[in-house]
């Protein structure tokens, strides 16, 4: 266990520090804890879901459900029509919610308190609540079972909190910069994209991160709109491998591992802007 210096530094006793981190690890402990169960039943020999050990890596550990997760179930077309769908949603949902929250941050209209308010109260709805008039739209437009039908709920349900904290982070940067790329005779496209857009790179990643991960584990409503066995995404199609009466739950826990391991990649990859986009957003207008 590693002390931080700056921890003395703020006069705080040894007996504190050492009892937060002891919380902090019994936190880490109970959230790492399940996934090793899963990683334990998917090297199980079988389809073994219960043990009398408790050892992670049980005895006679194999990769035979691995393989039969990719050979003999179609993960890796769910995986593809998942990372389609997702990539598509956080790419329209920052597009969308960048220009969205550089006009409320920026510009001076009329509905621009309440807009944002609008904004919030569509976040205090439940997803299924909106499920009928969503699905309703959808088949009047033509978009069920197809992925346009998919993008658009996800796009719109991850745009409002999206906006909320671009505007935020928006706020603190200075409109001098702006203005001294208007006297080099830039329009505000060339220095939104040129100077905010560039010092917006924390806010803008946590935007696509929020905007894929919502995305990626999503079911009510993949499972509502698609119908076609080739265009079911992961959440849909890991429950095809539960059956009646049983299930194969090496198989399943071994997908579930694979399933994971994208948003784990990409989680690592904008780790350093999490800290920067959640909290310097976070000001007051």
């Amino acid at each position: 266990m590693v002390i931080n210096k700056h921890s003395f530094e703020r006069g705080d006793s040894p007996r504190k520090i050492v009892g937060i981190y002891l919380i902090l690890l019994i936190f880490c402990v109970i959230t790492v804890y399940p996934l090793l169960n899963v990683l334990s039943v998917a090297l199980r020999p079988g389809n073994q879901l219960f043990s009398t050990s408790l050892a992670i890596i049980p005895e006679g550990a194999t990769l035979d459900n691995f393989r039969r997760a990719i050979g003999e179930t179609d993960l890796l077309l769910w995986l593809r029509n998942s990372l389609i769908i997702s990539t598509c949603t956080a790419i329209f949902g920052v597009v969308l919610s960048a220009t969205a929250a550089y006009s409320f941050s920026r510009f001076t209209f009329w509905g621009r308190k309440s807009g944002m308010m609008v904004f919030l109260i569509t976040q205090m709805f439940p997803a299924p609540m909106l499920l009928l008039p969503m699905y309703i739209l959808l088949v009047k437009m033509g978009l069920v079972n197809s992925f346009l039908g998919l993008l658009v709920p996800y796009t719109a349900t991850a745009v409002p909190f999206c906006v909320w904290m671009l505007k935020g982070y928006f706020d603190t940067i200075p409109r001098s910069l702006e203005e001294s790329a208007y006297i080099d005779g830039c329009n505000v496209w060339q220095s939104m994209y040129k100077i905010v857009l560039p010092l917006s790179t924390p806010a803008l990643a946590i935007s696509a991160l929020f905007s894929f991960m919502s995305a990626w584990s999503e079911f009510v409503i993949a499972r509502i709109i698609l119908t076609s066995a080739e265009k079911l995404t992961l959440p849909v199609g890991l429950i095809q491998l539960q059956g009646s009466f049983s299930a194969e739950w090496g198989v399943y826990s071994a997908s579930a591992l694979i399933t994971s391991l994208p948003v784990i990649i990409l989680f690592i990859s904008l780790s350093r802007f999490l800290v920067g986009g959640l909290t310097v957003g976070g000001v007051k207008e």
